[in-house]
């Protein structure tokens, strides 16, 4: 069904967009930098759910709206920046530093589960995956092979696949770190601080970022 040398081109392709930084692994680090390790890594559990939606989209063909419907991208991109904005502010505005009990959180932090939400609603919000999978999945799809949906959704997967071991692990380090930090008021503010720019940075970026 998947020729073998294409599919471990694209594994290597797909481990290396997923170890290369990029705006849902920095959204993971800032979601540690707040919460914690368990919030890191549901963040990221978040977001591996948020890819596979997309996954399952481009298989169905629903991805296409958005190169017929322009407007929808614009709509679901700005959607997504204020969104990142809301974090951004409770991130500046959050004096509660991190527990010392399994990385607990103060109230005003992200709650674990929370955390899951959020990275799941900000991968969805990202219009700009919806595309990529359009560009790059199809390209180490072979439909001379037939079963083209079942072609896209392995290549889906193990794309989201790599990219929750990347991340859980990325998320758990940045929260253990945070923990070890947050023991410090004036260290933990500084965290919530660098949060609250990593969740402004990505809205512009978002935002300014060409289609």
């Amino acid at each position: 069904m998947i020729d073998s040398s294409l599919y471990a081109a694209f594994f290597l392709a797909a481990l290396m967009l997923c170890v290369s930084p990029g705006p849902d692994m920095m959204f993971i680090v800032a979601m540690g930098g707040r919460g914690g390790p368990r919030a890191g890594v549901l963040a990221a559990l978040g977001v591996g759910c948020g890819a596979l939606v997309h996954v399952f989209a481009a298989m169905l063909g629903l991805s296409a709206l958005f190169l017929a419907f322009p407007t929808l991208y614009h709509v679901l991109r700005w959607v997504g920046a204020a969104y990142l904005l809301y974090l951004a502010v409770k991130a500046f505005r959050d004096r509660a530093p991190l527990g010392e009990d399994e990385g607990t959180i103060g109230s005003a932090g992200p709650s674990r589960w929370r955390a899951f939400g959020q990275g799941m609603l900000t991968n969805l919000l990202n219009p700009k995956v919806i595309l990529f999978n359009i560009a790059f999945l199809p390209q180490f799809v072979r439909p001379a092979m037939g079963h083209v949906p079942v072609q896209f959704l392995l290549l889906g997967l193990t794309m989201v696949l790599i990219g929750l071991a990347v991340d859980t692990s990325v998320g758990l380090l940045a929260g253990r770190l945070a923990a070890l930090l947050r023991r410090s008021a004036r260290t933990a503010r500084a965290l919530n601080v660098l949060s609250g720019t990593i969740f402004g940075g990505l809205a512009v970026r978002l935002v300014a970022a060409p289609k």
